[in-house]
């Protein structure tokens, strides 16, 4: 699967994704880095067939309301450590990416997946 990391989440994390056999974008290695603004963002993952990982929830209305980003992981456990973040990915990766088989918009929380489309 391949994903695009919004900039308020770890580079670490596209790291992450690509050990384990993911393709993974962080903005910071965007020719704009962490300046490049959603509508690009959005446009781009979709250009790319990417899944936009944020906490930004800007990205979630434009989705809803817009359809842009095509595909969509909202990280939404509130403030947690990027350890704390990094072990919730390792530990449900292969979760994230069959539900992002199925649906296009998944947000994580501290109690897991929430699947709002298919």
């Amino acid at each position: 699967m391949n994903f695009l990391i919004d900039a308020q989440l770890p580079a670490k994390l596209a790291s992450l994704l690509e050990s384990s056999g993911h393709d993974a974008v962080h903005t910071s290695q965007l020719p704009e880095g962490n300046r490049t603004n959603d509508a690009v963002l959005a446009a781009l993952a979709d250009d790319q067939g990417r899944v936009v990982v944020t906490k930004d929830r800007d990205f979630r209305n434009s989705h809803l309301l817009r359809g842009t980003p095509r595909r969509l992981l909202v990280v939404a456990t509130g403030n947690v450590g990027n350890h704390d973040l990094l072990t919730m990915f390792s530990d449900s990766i292969q979760t994230i990416c069959a539900a992002l088989e199925e649906a296009t918009f998944v947000e994580l929380g501290p109690a897991g997946l929430v699947i709002h489309d298919g």
